[in-house]
């Protein structure tokens, strides 16, 4: 069964609404009642509209004010829309149990009704015999609040049980058996949403945690970038030398991800074949999260100097288009955003992991070896960072969001012409190291005043 006991329910929240949770459902943590909701919204195809500005207050009295918000939500925080099965029945999709990182985009898909109607045209032809199956796509307008017969999502064959989840399923995605006290890990799902308060004290990470960490931050090449980044003073840097920068470095950081990929802790899991399109539909992910982390004082800083020494011509102003400005201000706000968290090597190193062993690419293999290692250290972190930081209990949920935002800056850039990227950088570099200077002087300020 898919639920705790009374006392343990009460010090879980939904991550939806912040209301008593009752189990993982669909990949997270959540209540009854967005459980229901996720469900009914999915098999019923529902398209919803958002009055407002679609930031609506998500809680227990206002989740039912808009469903849209909810439903976006319900995504944004990981349901696993492929874990309800397809015939509307109870039990879940065991192989789909885990939570999901989807892009924008398609999130943004769902929310529209327009992958639902693909899946309609793609579902037509194999259930056209089946009379239970519905297939028309969403209309236009706001959902009818047609209520379908309730029925349990629970099935006796899940692995999730009370306490956590079970011995079966910490082993499946953990790897090796533990002690007997650690046979269950209700920490995995003990932050909540509402009191901001985690149920039980600071506590060290699990050994089983700390072995795997250990090996992926031993994986990592944490030596200063070899790229030479020292410009003359007075020396003006033209478009073709930065850009022939840029490419260097490129080719050092690629190099890097390589080597990496050698030294994983899983190299001998997965084919030559699938580490191949792993790292070909992710080596623009990884050098981005890369850059916003580890090298980060290197390309916020060195890389930033150089840019300031470049001029661009009017011609190259002219021509910076609207889809270089979108990347431009994205990916400022993600500086911001991973600068404010000061995410970890140890922290850098899972989400690493997690975003490499994307089960989503086409032409994997051995799909349910990369899904069962991807969902491995999904759990370590949500460990690590609940240990390490037991006073922000929204510090994994937020770090999680920013991987589908890594994934579609990296597949918007690949689409800039490359003679928009030394001033693409040198734009997103400039602002950054602006806002870093702004935040160092009014620390310094806020120190230095009378009283402090």
């Amino acid at each position: 069964m898919d639920t705790w006991d009374d006392d343990q329910a009460d010090q879980r929240s939904c991550l939806i609404c912040g209301d008593r949770a009752t189990g993982l459902h669909y990949g997270i943590i959540s209540c009854e009642g967005c459980k229901g909701f996720f469900k009914r919204s999915i098999c019923n195809k529902r398209v919803y509209r958002c009055s407002r500005d679609k930031n609506c207050e998500m809680s227990r009295k206002q989740r039912n004010r808009c469903q849209y918000c909810r439903l976006l939500k319900c995504l944004q925080m990981g349901m696993n829309r492929k874990a309800i099965r397809e015939d509307g029945m109870p039990g879940g999709r065991n192989k789909s149990i885990g939570p999901v990182q989807i892009s924008h985009e398609e999130i943004e898909r769902i929310m529209t009704g327009q992958e639902f109607k693909e899946d309609a045209v793609l579902a037509e032809h194999t259930w056209s015999n089946n009379g239970d199956s519905d297939l028309s796509s969403p209309d236009n307008g706001v959902s009818e609040g047609n209520h379908p017969s309730p029925i349990s999502t629970l099935s006796s064959s899940r692995l999730l049980e009370m306490n956590g989840y079970s011995t079966t399923y910490r082993d499946q995605y953990m790897g090796t058996p533990v002690p007997p006290h650690y046979q269950f890990l209700p920490h995995l799902f003990g932050y909540n949403t509402q009191t901001g308060m985690l149920p039980t004290p600071a506590r060290s990470l699990y050994p089983q945690s700390q072995t795997l960490v250990s090996q992926l931050v031993a994986a990592e090449d944490l030596a200063p970038l070899g790229t030479p980044m020292l410009i003359e003073e007075g020396y003006r840097v033209t478009q073709v030398e930065l850009f022939a920068l840029l490419c260097r470095l490129a080719d050092e950081l690629l190099f890097r991800q390589i080597s990496w990929i050698k030294r994983l802790p899983f190299f001998c899991d997965l084919s030559i074949e699938d580490y191949t399109r792993l790292l070909s539909a992710t080596w623009q992910e990884l050098i981005l999260l890369a850059s916003l982390t580890i090298y980060s004082k290197q390309v916020f800083g060195d890389l930033a100097d150089v840019t300031t020494k470049y001029t661009p011509s009017d011609e190259e102003l002219q021509g910076f288009g609207e889809d270089s400005m979108e990347v431009m201000e994205r990916l400022i706000c993600l500086f911001r955003k991973f600068h404010q968290l000061k995410i970890s090597n140890e922290e850098y190193a899972c989400l690493k992991a997690i975003n490499f062993l994307n089960q989503d690419i086409r032409g994997l293999t051995n799909v349910e070896q990369v899904e069962q290692l991807n969902k491995r250290y999904w759990y370590v972190c949500q460990d690590l960072t609940e240990s390490k930081y037991p006073h922000q209990p929204k510090r994994f949920p937020e770090i999680m969001m920013y991987l589908p935002e890594i994934r579609c800056i990296a597949g918007k850039m690949v689409t800039i012409p490359l003679e928009q990227l030394p001033l693409l950088f040198k734009a997103v570099l400039h602002s950054c190291k602006s806002n870093l200077s702004t935040v160092s002087s009014a620390g310094l300020t806020t120190r230095s005043a009378p009283g402090n």
